[in-house]
């Protein structure tokens, strides 16, 4: 795996591709920048990975455990620390700065982020369970109906999809192009629809086709 970068989700818009005149739907992200707060070796941690920060805040958001390990880069206080397992940790620092300009048009990247929340959901929200008849003097339309057998096994398995609360998980949509990267705004426009609202965390890292969990 290689270094990624944090940022957030602007919103989505779509482009016209020169050649093609095709329209593009992409999503507009401000990636970065962010600061290097720890470089990890494994004579130091037992592993090699790059800790990056996110997002300035106030002093009196963050502990004074964090704005000390913060300072030992010289970073100002962050809000958002992520890490990047590599194998090589040579080129990185303590304080330097990433930017949009780590990615290049046409690049394949991994975006990971929180879905949107949609709180506790029924049957054919959560499931897209079929309703019950509406007609016939039916009066089961959107109820769960049988959840479990009789006396064997008198209870329900777990796992069983039932009604509960729906959205809020961490989700990695991989395999995305980038179209295009603005280095002066630090603005990547990624093709297609990543997880969350405009103004989630989003991890952007260089896609792993082995299949690796960011």
């Amino acid at each position: 795996m290689s270094v990624g970068i944090l940022g957030t989700k602007l919103g989505m818009t779509q482009i016209f591709d020169q050649e093609t005149g095709k329209a593009i739907p992409v999503t507009v992200i401000q990636a970065g920048p962010c600061t290097i707060t720890q470089v990890k070796t494994k004579e130091t941690d037992g592993y090699t990975s790059v800790q990056i920060g996110f997002k300035e805040v106030k002093e009196k958001a963050l502990t004074k455990p964090e704005l000390g390990h913060l300072k030992r880069a010289s970073a100002s206080p962050l809000r958002h620390l992520k890490e990047y397992r590599i194998q090589d940790v040579s080129g990185y620092e303590l304080g330097q700065t990433i930017k949009a300009d780590l990615f290049n048009p046409g690049e394949i990247v991994d975006v990971s982020g929180n879905t949107i929340g949609r709180g506790f959901a029924g049957y054919q929200k959560r499931h897209n369970f079929k309703r019950g008849n509406m007609t016939h003097g039916s009066k089961n339309h959107r109820l769960p109906g049988s959840t479990g057998a009789g006396t064997t096994p008198g209870r329900v398995y777990p796992g069983k999809k039932m009604a509960g609360r729906y959205g809020g998980t961490k989700v990695t949509i991989r395999k995305l192009q980038v179209v295009e990267v603005d280095s002066e705004q630090n603005v990547l426009l990624i093709k297609g629809a990543v997880p969350g609202k405009p103004g989630t965390l989003l991890s952007i890292a260089p896609a792993n086709i082995v299949g690796a969990n960011n």
